[in-house]
């Protein structure tokens, strides 16, 4: 028996919590799943588990050996599936990073429609505003406002938008319609906080362009609480189109400020650990979200959804 089928024989007896269960499961006896185990401690020389009537307990040297061995399998299922797709459809677990605001609002609809598209696929998706360490974490894909990549990273462009400055309806109809910067400051601005320096508003003014700073009575770190608190009418976003522009297509925000809103393009970024850049399913992930954020033909797999 190689080392990785008895890795497999021991996650398996740990994640259903007994021999007769992993057994059943592995389709062997329990005394030929105890002896692999066995086997495993005595040539790595330590106790895995301890066994008594009731339950199995790690030892710290089995949590560990654990760990390193789910990493491992990992490993394994990755390269055969990606050397596989290479034969037919992209198959296997893609694992993808995203800021909130942009999953919520864009993936929701883009992923149904990626795996509508490839069936042997799976998605496992993660959110955080903050930029993860691609490769210690282990993700296939980070997709981001910033380019910024180690030399570790393959980075890619996904798409180009700018800010938009919005609110919903409702608010607008309670409060007004901002027409300048100086009628910002009567206005509850939902500020996007943790950031260093700390966020501005380019808006054009008889002075020329002003680094407004959005103040109000709540400010987030999180893109996508503050799309919430927009959509609920609790004051004034700038967001990225990526996040908000579906909102504005469907009604729910109202674009305001056009005219004074000096927005730099921006580009929307996918950054990918080199080696798994050449992975299939990742390429045809990639190619699927340029296609669908540029308008392409992926949208038609989901009429109606638009991202703006």
């Amino acid at each position: 028996m190689s080392t990785s089928d008895e890795m497999s024989a021991f996650v398996r007896v740990v994640d259903l919590g007994s021999f007769a269960r992993a057994a059943e499961d592995l389709r062997v006896t329990p005394s030929a799943l105890s002896k692999i185990v066995s086997r495993l401690e005595d040539r790595l020389g330590v106790r895995l588990l301890t066994r008594t009537t009731r339950r199995l307990a790690l030892t710290s040297e089995g949590a560990l050996y654990l760990e390193r061995a789910r990493e491992v399998l990992d490993l394994i299922e990755r390269a055969d599936a990606d050397i596989s797709s290479f034969r037919g459809k992209p198959k296997g677990l893609l694992r993808i990073n995203s800021s909130t605001g942009f999953a919520r609002q864009t993936l929701l609809h883009a992923i149904p429609a990626f795996l509508a598209r490839f069936p042997e696929t799976a998605v496992d998706l993660t959110l955080t505003d903050r930029l993860i360490d691609a490769v210690a974490e282990q993700a296939d894909i980070v997709i981001r406002g910033s380019p910024s990549a180690g030399s570790d990273l393959v980075v890619r462009k996904l798409a180009e938008g700018r800010r938009l400055v919005c609110a919903a309806p409702s608010y607008l109809q309670r409060c007004g319609i901002p027409r300048s910067a100086s009628d910002l400051q009567r206005h509850n601005c939902l500020a996007l906080s943790g950031q260093s320096p700390p966020t501005t508003w380019p808006l054009a003014s008889d002075d020329g362009v002003v680094a407004f700073p959005p103040k109000g009575t709540f400010a987030c770190d999180n893109v996508g609480m503050l799309f919430d608190m927009a959509v609920a009418g609790h004051g004034i976003v700038r967001l990225a189109d990526f996040v908000v522009g579906k909102a504005v297509a469907d009604g729910q925000l109202v674009e305001i400020l056009a005219d004074i809103n000096r927005s730099d393009s921006i580009s929307l970024w996918a950054l990918v650990p080199k080696g798994r850049f050449r992975s299939q399913r990742v390429q045809v992930f990639l190619d699927f979200m340029e296609e669908w954020l540029n308008g392409g033909s992926s949208r038609d797999a989901e009429p109606g959804d638009r991202t703006g």
